[in-house]
């Protein structure tokens, strides 16, 4: 009788557990610690990705792929010329669009991408744009201005088809137009006018489906030979302002709706017919797709808002996105706090309890153990915007600098204590800060820490000055580039990175003797935004600008570029922060309105998609 061995020439092999590598697709396995025959599967499936910069993204254009995607124009909620690149992990963006658009088109790449017709600010516009990876540049305009249609192709060889003119009487469009990198012609005409429609595929194998005539929503899928359109396998659900990706033999449609709803819906086409795979996670209509049907992303729509961005992937590993998550709250809400520690060994001390003018600081201390907070030894002096030593354990803290009371001008109460902490009892220590400052940026451990920028006087002026502490002395050492106060740092004394503060912002690394300024993050977060990790695996959230938190957005830093992120529940400034010896297991806690909120961040994961055989 033929066997395993046999078909496939190797055994079935015996584990006590798992593999985690890719060598196991296609192959079964015993686990004998389960007492289960085993293997690897290919899934359909989307999930979670960070979201993009703008906010209330809808009606953005879209090239490129998965990993290197591209997108543009959109709402905030006008029409607005904004372009952000994706690189698999996060969003940075791009060079402007010359013409703000709404509901345009868009086909090619990432560094050679095409944008044309939209909405414009005023009415609809022919623009086409180009983009090379870096600025967008106006080529010759199309013939007919409309919106809501769809795109293919590449930069130097592109299709548009559809599309509706709303203006009275509203005109519906069945026209094409191709693209050759230099001018517009006009192709073969759709059967079906209609606006809302998806596309995918190039210019001589394109492919149109759904979309909205009078009164009807559309499931035709249309064909295109680079002359002429004929009738493909209808979609099982008609619906319109959806996304589209992948080719005309293997194209994937997803997400639409009837007005004002949106759809989970996906389906893939193999050329001849639509089958419903996995769903979306979050219904949404009028976003960005770009991609190929194994491995697609979509960006943006409403109704949801958000910025929301999913990645849709047919692969033999789970992927699960970095995400933040509710954790023990603390005992008592409190703001402008400092923390240190890790994830799962946290610590938070200092800040406000309420009201600056009732309870102007405490002196109080809690450590986390990954679910719950409890009370520990309490400082000496009660202080808010002080510096911690990032880099910190949760039994060897140093926390130096700050002010003891909320006042202005704020002279007298700024502090240049420094107090470490052993585990159970912090002790003030005979040194001192040579700066006496608040909103400092501190790095480092509880013997080798790192002091920089701050609020001195008079009033709270900003300032550059850094210092490095070596376990007895401060020691003034090269300054920042930039002033500034309520500033963020994380990393080591030789290694430390500085982000966000009043009044400019920016981002510096220190090499331990000089800083260096760095890329920007995409958010200006001036007051008291979150940094924790290291100079190359950092993560900056919240924030906030003029009194005013941001949405709870996040950015992670590699070292050279800052993408953003998973977007914390709750957005808040004064954070108390701490992590791992990277990013991807953070922790916030506290911050704005005296909240007692605690959120855990975990980077993204790959996992093999194992399943257990059974004979059922």
């Amino acid at each position: 009788m033929t066997d395993y061995k046999n078909i496939f020439g190797k055994p079935v092999k015996f584990l006590a557990t798992d593999p985690d590598n890719a060598e196991a697709e296609g192959q079964i396995w015993y686990n004998s610690t389960d007492g289960a025959f085993k293997d690897v599967v290919v899934g359909e499936a989307w999930s979670s990705a960070s979201n993009t910069n703008i906010i209330t993204s809808y009606g953005r254009g879209g090239a490129g792929t998965q990993t290197a995607a591209l997108v543009f124009g959109g709402s905030d909620p006008g029409p607005v010329t904004t372009t952000e690149e994706y690189n698999g992990s996060g969003w940075v963006f791009g060079g402007n669009m010359g013409t703000a658009r709404l509901y345009g088109a868009g086909a090619g790449t990432q560094t050679a991408g095409l944008a044309f017709a939209g909405n414009g600010a005023p009415g609809l516009t022919t623009n086409t744009e180009e983009y090379d990876g870096t600025s967008w540049s106006e080529q010759n305009n199309m013939g007919t201005a409309r919106y809501q249609l769809a795109g293919a192709g590449t930069q130097t060889a592109a299709l548009a088809f559809g599309g509706v003119n709303p203006q009275p009487p509203v005109t519906y469009y069945n026209i094409t137009e191709e693209y050759d990198g230099s001018s517009w012609t006009a192709g073969g005409t759709l059967a079906t006018p209609r606006y809302g429609i998806a596309g995918a595929g190039t210019q001589t194998a394109g492919l149109g489906f759904g979309g909205y005539t009078p009164g009807s929503m559309q499931s035709a899928t249309e064909e295109y030979d680079g002359s002429a359109w004929t009738a493909g396998g209808s979609l099982a659900t008609g619906k319109y302002q959806l996304a589209g990706a992948g080719l005309q033999t293997s194209g994937l449609a997803f997400g639409g709706g009837p007005p004002g709803d949106g759809l989970t819906t996906t389906e893939k086409y193999d050329g001849s017919s639509w089958t419903i795979t996995s769903n979306m996670g979050t219904g949404r209509a009028t976003m960005a797709g770009v991609g190929t049907q194994a491995a697609a992303l979509a960006a943006g729509g409403v109704p949801v808002g958000g910025g929301l961005t999913e990645e849709f992937t047919k692969s033999i590993n789970v992927i699960t996105g970095a995400a933040w998550a509710s954790g023990g709250n603390l005992p008592v809400g409190r703001s402008a706090l400092k923390g240190a520690g890790t994830q799962t060994a946290g610590i938070g001390f200092g800040g406000y309890t309420g009201p600056p003018s009732s309870i102007p600081s405490t002196v109080v201390t809690l450590k986390y153990n990954g679910s719950s907070w409890t009370t520990s030894g309490n400082l000496n002096t009660a202080r808010v915007d002080g510096g911690p030593s990032s880099d910190g354990s949760q039994t060897a803290v140093l926390y130096f600098g700050g002010k003891t009371a909320f006042s202005t001008p704020s002279d007298a109460e700024k502090t240049n204590a420094t107090e470490s902490f052993d585990g159970s009892t912090w002790s003030t220590l005979p040194a001192t800060m040579n700066t006496t400052r608040h909103g400092i940026g501190g790095a480092g451990t509880q013997t080798a820490a790192l002091a920089f920028g701050g609020g001195v006087s008079p009033g709270a002026t900003p300032t550059t000055a850094t210092e490095s502490y070596d376990g007895s002395t401060w020691t003034s050492v090269n300054s920042m580039n930039t002033t500034r106060r309520y500033i963020s740092g994380c990393g080591t004394q030789t290694l430390a990175l500085a982000a966000s503060g009043f009044p400019g912002g920016g981002v510096e690394e220190w090499d331990g003797s000089t800083w260096t300024i760095a890329n920007n993050s995409n958010q200006n977060r001036q007051n008291y935004g979150a940094l924790c990790g290291v100079q190359t695996s950092a993560l900056l959230g919240g924030g906030g600008s003029g009194g005013t938190p941001f949405d709870g957005s996040t950015e992670e830093y590699d070292g050279t570029s800052w993408v953003t992120s998973a977007s914390m529940a709750v957005g808040r400034y004064s954070i108390g922060a701490a992590s791992a010896s990277a990013s991807n297991a953070s922790m916030g806690f506290g911050g704005t309105g005296y909240t007692t909120s605690t959120e855990e961040f975990t980077g993204e994961t790959s996992a093999l998609n194992i399943k257990t055989i059974t004979t059922s």
